[in-house]
C-alpha cells in the first residue's frame, strides 16, 4: 500500500503544481493502474482505490477532451466495480458501475462519432464499427466492458438485453481487429454472453465453447477469470458437472506468484471459484 500511497500523493502534488495532463498520465496514472493489477489484498484495493479514482475524476474534469484520460477512467471504474463485488459490497458495486457506464458511453461516443446524448440504433452502430481500426480497440473494449458491467445489475430488463446485443457487436469487432487484446477478454465476454442461456432460450453453446477455448489458448490458461466464466456460464448451462469442477479446481490451485501482473484479477477469480464450488450441489 505504501507504493500506492506514494503514487497518489505524487499525483496530487503534480496537480497542485499545474503539471500537464500527459506528464501526470505517464508518471502517475498509468503506473498506478499497473500497480493496482499486482495487488492480492482485495480489501486493501477496495479501501484504497477511491482516492485514485477521485484524482482521475478531477483530471478528466480539467481535460475533458483527453481520450487517453477517458480511457483510463473507464478502465479504472470498471475494474473497481469488479473489485467491490468481490469484496461483498454489492450496493457500492452497483453505484460504481454507473460511473463506469457513464465514462464508457462517453468513450464509445467519442470513438464512434456519436452524440453522447442522442444515442444510436443497432444499425447505426454496425455502420460505425465498419470504420474502426486496430487503433480503436482499447476504446471499443473498455467502452463495451464498462457498459456491460452496469447492464448486469439491471435485472434482465428488455432494455438491458437490447443494449447487451449492442455490446455483443462491439466485442465481435474487437475480436476481428485484435482478439488478444487485454488477455483475450472480448472472447471471454462473448463466451459468457452466448453460454449463459440454454439453446432453447436463445443461447449459442457451440459459439460459447469456441470463444472460451480461444480465450484460454490466447492466455495459456493464466488469466483465471476465463476459467471461472467458462464454469459459471457454459458448464452450468449445459449441466456439465465434470467440466465445472475441473475448471474451478484449476483456478484454485493456480499459483498467483507465477503471474504477478495478473494478481488482482486472478485473486478475484479464486474467490469466485471457491464460492461456486461451495454451491456446486445447488447447480447440479
Amino acid at each position: 500500500m505504501g507504493t500506492l500511497k506514494r503514487i497518489i500523493a505524487g499525483g496530487a502534488a503534480l496537480l497542485c503544481l499545474g503539471g500537464c495532463a500527459s506528464l501526470v498520465i505517464n508518471s502517475v496514472i498509468e503506473p498506478a493502474v499497473e500497480n493496482l493489477q499486482k495487488q492480492t489484498d482485495l480489501d486493501l484495493v477496495c479501501e484504497g482505490a477511491p482516492a485514485y479514482l477521485l484524482m482521475i475524476d478531477s483530471m478528466l474534469a480539467d481535460n475533458p477532451e483527453s481520450r487517453r484520460l477517458l480511457l483510463t477512467a473507464a478502465q479504472s471504474y470498471a475494474s473497481y466495480t469488479t473489485a467491490m463485488a468481490a469484496c461483498g459490497r454489492k450496493d457500492r458495486a452497483v453505484a460504481i458501475s454507473e460511473k463506469a457506464r457513464n465514462y464508457s458511453l462517453r468513450l464509445l461516443a467519442d470513438c464512434l462519432g456519436f452524440s453522447e446524448k442522442k444515442g444510436y440504433t443497432a444499425e447505426e452502430l454496425r455502420t460505425a464499427l465498419t470504420s474502426c481500426s486496430s487503433h480503436d480497440v482499447p476504446a471499443l473494449f473498455w467502452g463495451g466492458y464498462g457498459w456491460a458491467l452496469w447492464l448486469q445489475y439491471q435485472e434482465g430488463s428488455p432494455a438491458a438485453l437490447a443494449a447487451l446485443a449492442k455490446v455483443e457487436q462491439i466485442m465481435l469487432k474487437v475480436v476481428e481487429l485484435d482478439e488478444g487484446y487485454y488477455h483475450g477478454a472480448a472472447h471471454l465476454f462473448l463466451g459468457s454472453y452466448y453460454g449463459a442461456r440454454s439453446q432453447l432460450l436463445g443461447g449459442k453453446p457451440l459459439e460459447s465453447l469456441h470463444h472460451f477455448h480461444r480465450a484460454l489458448l490466447l492466455t495459456d490458461r493464466q488469466f483465471l477469470p476465463a476459467q471461472v466464466a467458462f464454469a459459471e456460464t457454459y458448464a452450468r448451462t449445459t449441466f456439465d458437472r465434470v467440466l465445472f469442477e475441473k475448471l474451478l479446481q484449476e483456478v484454485l490451485v493456480f499459483p498467483l506468484e507465477s503471474r504477478p501482473d495478473l494478481a488482482l484479477a486472478n485473486q478475484i477469480a479464486k474467490k469466485k471459484a471457491a464460492q461456486l464450488r461451495g454451491d456446486i450441489d445447488l447447480y447440479f
